[in-house]
């Protein structure tokens, strides 16, 4: 086995809550970067841009530059440009993240080429969602950020991208291209970045179906570790 090179440690849920540092994150971080391990912070965030989380990770004490963050949409942004170059693409997404994807050409046009799906919010709503609906119907293609059915704030669990992408890939009858974690291209790009190999990385993530990469994938680190979030308890039927 390889030593352990770099760490990637996802950014909600096991760094911050709601963007507040979980305690003992900041002097986690510091711990690992002292002990000679190259870090990055990784999310499928779709809410604020790669600036913003820097600023307030750095305000927060974390230390760190854009550059030490990889979200889901700068990868989206270079996985259009690879595979769906001068695409017209219709973005659904909670928050304003046109900063992070360069050249993507963003429309209202009512056949786009492309539908991106972002982080999910008040804007999937039903019109919105019925309208993507019909763009699948019209032949686009269906790239999402993430397929995470949850994510962790403050105030408990909130209903993620993944739980709307399911129902429209079966409605539709397509199936998603899926640019955020645990995609390969997702973690090649991290690591590619941090000049290591799969089986020198590790990965700390929260949820395991949205978070962690497969041991058989070698684009993607090759140890995982997981923080799994409370899940609320489920009713009991009548009795």
């Amino acid at each position: 086995m390889r030593r352990i090179r770099a760490v990637l440690l996802d950014i909600d849920g096991v760094l911050t809550v709601s963007w507040r540092p979980v305690p003992g994150a900041v002097e986690a971080v510091a711990r690992l970067r002292a002990a000679g391990f190259a870090v990055a912070l990784v999310t499928n965030t779709t809410s604020q841009t790669r600036a913003w989380i820097a600023a307030t990770l750095a305000e927060a004490g974390f230390g760190v530059g854009p550059g030490d963050i990889f979200t889901a949409p700068a990868i989206t942004a270079a996985y259009l440009a690879r595979n769906h170059p001068g695409a017209r693409c219709a973005l659904l997404n909670s928050g304003d993240i046109s900063a992070d994807l360069p050249g993507v050409h963003l429309t209202d046009d009512p056949a786009p080429d492309v539908v991106i799906l972002g982080g999910a919010g008040p804007e999937f709503s039903y019109p919105a969602l019925n309208r993507v609906f019909g763009y699948l119907l019209g032949g686009a293609r269906l790239v999402a950020m993430g397929r995470n059915l949850y994510w962790r704030t403050e105030s408990g669990l909130q209903l993620d991208t993944g739980a709307f992408l399911a129902g429209l890939e079966q409605a539709a009858g397509v199936r998603a291209e899926v640019t955020g974690k645990p995609a390969p291209a997702f973690f090649a790009t991290a690591l590619a970045a941090l000049g290591v190999s799969a089986p020198e990385a590790v990965m700390v993530g929260q949820v395991p179906a949205g978070d962690a990469p497969q041991r058989a994938r070698p684009a993607r680190p090759g140890h995982r570790l997981r923080r799994r979030p409370s899940r609320p308890p489920r009713p009991r039927g009548r009795e």
